[in-house]
């Protein structure tokens, strides 16, 4: 692995769904360390694109390398493994379990517990540690105990938020982390978003832009299954073949512009 490559690269991906090709070549670098947002209209393929660098999907087509390392034919949970993790649109959390325990699940692993059937979970002081200490960084300590169905909507999203990072993982991609959520609420999930993803390589797909040029480093651009800029916000936000690609969207255009 070498430590100058880029945290991923997607060269030449594609992906077909029968004859339907939604993803045509896409071709992205992204920096270690920095945090990028995947942008696009309705049906610019952001989704599959995320489930083709996590594994959920196959390729169809191309390479993706992660920290220089080819991971087109892995599994989900061995990209994790490798120090990617990810959230996903619709919350993904351990409803009728605690915040803390939700917390717990989340670090074992990357402790070196296995699937064990002797070890005391109250024992594990280091994995009991680090599920405080994330509980923490999140904001949720006082809603340590509440089962985390009980949690509001935001809450979920933070608690979802810190199980993808308790892992450890260095890669973290989060796909539309604020949602469903107000002015107020968006603005708190940038300030946590921001806190926990410091010396991490981020990319999210947001179709808010308030929040896109808010907290991205760097801006991508998915249209059509094609990546047609990748560059700073400001750049972005004056780029014609942008503007002329939300021309007509309503919920982008104006936020864009």
């Amino acid at each position: 692995m070498s430590t100058n490559a880029p945290a991923i690269e997607l060269i030449d991906v594609r992906k077909s769904f029968g004859k339907t090709e939604i993803i045509r070549g896409a071709n992205l670098q992204i920096a270690q360390g920095q945090r990028y947002a995947l942008i696009g209209p309705n049906g610019a393929g952001k989704s599959t694109l995320f489930n083709l660098i996590s594994g959920r999907f196959p390729l169809s087509g191309g390479d993706i390398l992660l920290n220089g390392k080819s991971i087109a034919d892995r599994k989900s949970y061995q990209i994790n493994r490798l120090g990617l993790s990810r959230s996903f649109q619709i919350t993904n959390i351990f409803h009728r379990l605690s915040v803390f325990e939700n917390l717990r699940c989340a670090v074992l692993w990357s402790l070196g517990y296995r699937y064990s059937f002797w070890h005391r979970l109250n024992a594990l002081n280091d994995a009991n540690e680090l599920a405080e200490k994330v509980m923490e960084e999140i904001g949720l300590r006082a809603r340590r105990n509440i089962d985390a169905g009980l949690l509001t909507y935001a809450e979920q999203r933070a608690l979802e938020i810190g199980i993808t990072i308790a892992g450890g993982a260095e890669v973290i991609l989060l796909d539309e982390p604020t949602a469903g959520m107000s002015r107020s609420e968006a603005e708190a999930a940038v300030e946590l978003i921001r806190k926990v993803t410091v010396g991490k390589t981020l990319l999210m797909v947001e179709h808010d832009m308030s929040v896109v040029f808010d907290l991205a480093d760097r801006v991508a651009v998915l249209v059509y299954g094609e990546i047609i800029a990748c560059d700073a916000p400001t750049e972005i936000r004056k780029n014609e073949h942008v503007q002329q690609a939300y021309l007509g969207s309503a919920d982008h255009g104006e936020g864009l512009l």
